[in-house]
């Protein structure tokens, strides 16, 4: 089997003079705890000189290598220097010529030069290589997905996850319709299409503009990975209702049911990180919605929620996991310690404690961000054998009445990159009787 090159843009990397920087932020994103995101975020204010093409050049390199790191390494011989990833990058998508490239070394002292790996990159396909070396995955992840899905498929499936994530929209309709939506933003210059399952979103070719667009400042949409619209699909909250988005975020999925309660009723957004639901208020006031209530928890088991038990329509829990559906748009996630028993045993708990918040005939969405079973099925599973008052929804005909004919494998959604297009998310619809 070929291993495929790298998806990055080629006339990018003629830009050789933006190499040390790019390395230099790949070095603090791997030896630094929070996000990719947030740590870019971080050194471009810092580094104020790069102008706005540098900064993407730099994004989309970085980004890349994250993607693709433990193959960049295997073809640097190992060497666990950024610059070394970067230029095994480069000389991919060069054809494997460096003729064009200088063997001096690096701007960063580290002692590497490039000869080292050029041989190595013209024998790729020669060398002997593990299957999750080549997918440029953990071992530990990719021995999860081979047991789950097997080798053939696993592959197919890191490869999706190696490639940058679509930029999806959700239509906010409080205030207008998707064929509305897609006419005002197509007349503003974007180039948009219909995403294939949920009834509510586009999916743009380009970004930058999105966010200047009239629409956009009027509250017409928000930014949503089609998959995560389905979640809120799933919960399928009606007029008047009680609801309760048990681990909010950064509030997507709560706009999107507040949106399909048409501001009635009352919504909770609750979250232990307080940060995260102030952040939530200028999207709630620009999406037109004021029904929502912020709840800041201390845990699963917050004494605020006592007065709450038994009186919920509808509760999501979207639980804290290990993120690996969301390594398109989070490459580094893989890269990072994951504590996976301990995030299983934390999932159990705030699911038996979101339940008891549901009212008798109620809905209760059990969803994660994660491909693995462990995380997602066996939780459930667990669920509903420790408490038989809830059994399991079918998803495929509650997404139906919802206008989202969507071909999945059981009663649960499990949605995978290299299947939908979308994130690799999961859940499952449970009703207490």
């Amino acid at each position: 089997m070929s291993v495929a090159s790298p998806s990055f843009d080629p006339h990018a990397f003629k830009r050789l003079r933006l190499w040390p920087q790019a390395a230099e932020l790949l070095g603090i994103i791997l030896n630094s705890p929070p996000p990719a995101d947030k740590q870019m975020e971080r050194y471009f204010r810092s580094h104020r000189k790069l102008g706005k093409r540098d900064r993407g050049f730099v994004a989309e390199t970085v980004y890349g290598c994250l993607r693709r790191l433990r193959l960049l390494r295997e073809l640097a011989g190992g060497d666990a220097a950024p610059h070394a990833a970067i230029v095994a990058a480069e000389l991919l998508l060069q054809g494997n010529n460096a003729g064009s490239l200088s063997n001096a070394r690096l701007t960063g002292g580290d002692g590497w030069r490039l000869h080292d790996v050029t041989g190595r990159v013209e024998r790729i396909n020669e060398l002997e290589l593990s299957p999750a070396a080549r997918a440029s995955m953990p071992d530990w992840l990719f021995e999860r997905l081979g047991a789950q899905f097997g080798e053939e498929e696993s592959l197919r499936l890191c490869e999706a996850l190696n490639r940058p994530a679509t930029l999806d929209l959700r239509v906010n309709t409080l205030k207008a319709d998707r064929a509305k939506v897609l006419h005002q933003l197509t007349q503003e210059g974007a180039e948009l299409s219909l995403t294939p399952y949920s009834p509510l979103g586009l999916r743009s070719k380009e970004r930058a503009s999105l966010f200047r667009s009239q629409a956009f400042i009027n509250g017409l949409f928000e930014v949503q990975d089609e998959g995560s619209q389905l979640i809120a699909l799933l919960v399928e909250p009606a007029r008047r209702e009680m609801v309760m988005d048990f681990c909010a975020g950064g509030g997507g999925k709560t706009l999107a049911l507040g949106a399909m309660m048409q501001a009635t009723g009352t919504l909770y957004a609750c979250d232990v990180a307080h940060w995260r639901l102030k952040a939530l208020k200028p999207r709630l006031a620009r999406a037109g919605l004021s029904s929502v209530r912020s709840l800041n928890l201390s845990s699963e088991n917050d004494a605020h929620l006592k007065r709450l038990a038994g009186k919920m329509d509808r509760v999501l829990v979207d639980a804290p996991c290990s993120g690996t559906g969301t390594l398109r748009r989070n490459p580094d996630i893989k890269w990072r310690e994951v504590n996976l028993a301990e995030l299983v045993e934390l999932q159990a708990r705030i699911l038996e404690a979101s339940a008891r918040l549901v009212k008798p005939g109620g809905r209760l969405v059990y969803s994660t961000c994660s491909l693995l079973d462990e995380e997602n099925g066996n939780i459930v599973r667990s669920f509903l054998s420790a408490n038989p008052e809830f059994h399991l929804l079918d998803a495929r005909a509650i997404l139906h009445r919802q206008g989202a004919d969507v071909p999945l494998d059981n009663e649960m959604m499990q949605l995978y990159p290299h299947r939908h297009g979308t994130d690799g998310f999961f859940a499952a619809a449970m009703q207490r009787d």
